[in-house]
């Protein structure tokens, strides 16, 4: 059996790519995370690291059992706070894990209902794109991940991206073209044709994926000019005049800059859940939070009318 301080060891020398580090982090010395790293060697048969000038560089197995690693230790740390609170010793403590717009809209309503409903609860916020949301929701670093899928007409719903997941339903937003309030109407051609020769600004790789295929679908390849996940920034740069983009009804309303105009785009919608890993029963905290994002999205839903978002 694999011993927890050698795999604790090893994740922390896989984040920090140093010995040193991982031995100032866990309060070790340089020698005794050596010693660990060694033996965890022997016990598993594998070369698990690799020395490369002053750091460490792990091979494909030690990349493999450090990933299984933090999976494991975060678990047990999920664990040991839910056993905490059912003994009696916490009210409980949850973690969420949510990307920038609904941190600005959802969440603050959300968290103030919790702390009125339960205000022992110590709830733990951390900013995280749907990716990396995932990833630590898999990992047991927080228990509740509010993540965004990008919907397009005529297109196949997904599946959960992550296989284990489950969870609900928050909202089912739409997709607005996002132009200068100075600028003049692209008329005689719907939707995203009018604006095939402008540049644009594009974000993160699955809103980029987003936006490329909704263009295919009108005609065109965009002249993508600026690259930001920052919805601010885009609105800023938008109403300057540098170009145009598409923004979900959560990003215009945690910020919506008073030099641009906004139109529902027909048909493109983004769904955004709430989810947890692993078999029910979900620890109380847990599923109080998931309550209260579900009663949050009612109060902080954008109208779905294009002519309001101008």
């Amino acid at each position: 059996m694999l011993d927890l301080t050698r795999l604790r060891v090893l994740e922390a020398v896989s984040r920090h790519g140093s010995v040193t580090a991982a031995a100032r982090e866990l309060h070790y010395a340089q020698p005794s995370v050596s010693h660990h790293l060694a033996r965890l060697e022997a016990e598993t048969g594998t070369t698990l690291f690799q020395r490369a000038g002053r750091g460490i560089r792990l091979p494909d197995a030690g990349r493999v059992l450090a990933q299984r690693a933090a999976e494991i230790l975060g678990r047990l740390d999920a664990a040991e706070s839910e056993l905490a609170a059912l003994a009696g010793l916490r009210e409980g403590r949850v973690r969420l894990a949510a990307f920038p717009s609904a941190l600005g809209t959802l969440v603050p309503a959300a968290a103030a209902r919790l702390q009125a409903l339960q205000p022992g609860i110590d709830l733990m916020l951390t900013e995280a794109e749907p990716p990396e949301a995932l990833r630590m929701l898999r990992a047991g670093y927080v228990d509740v991940a509010v993540i965004f899928r990008h919907e397009q007409a005529g297109s196949t719903p997904g599946e959960e991206e992550e296989e284990g997941t489950r969870g609900i339903l928050l909202l089912d937003e739409p997709v607005y073209l996002v132009t200068a309030a100075s600028a003049p109407d692209h008329q005689g051609q719907p939707g995203l044709a009018g604006y095939a020769a402008e540049r644009w600004i594009a974000g993160c790789e699955r809103c980029r994926d987003h936006l490329l295929r909704q263009c295919a679908d009108a005609g065109f390849v965009p002249k993508i000019a600026f690259t930001t996940d920052d919805y601010v920034a885009v609105q800023a740069l938008v109403a300057a005049g540098l170009g145009v983009t598409t923004l979900p009804g959560l990003a215009l309303q945690a910020a919506r800059h008073p030099g641009v105009r906004a139109e529902a785009l027909p048909g493109a919608r983004r769904r955004v859940s709430a989810l947890v890993y692993g078999a029910p029963p979900d620890p109380p905290a847990t599923t109080l939070l998931l309550k209260v994002l579900a009663g949050a999205q009612a109060a902080s839903a954008p109208s779905h009318d294009g002519a309001a978002a101008r």
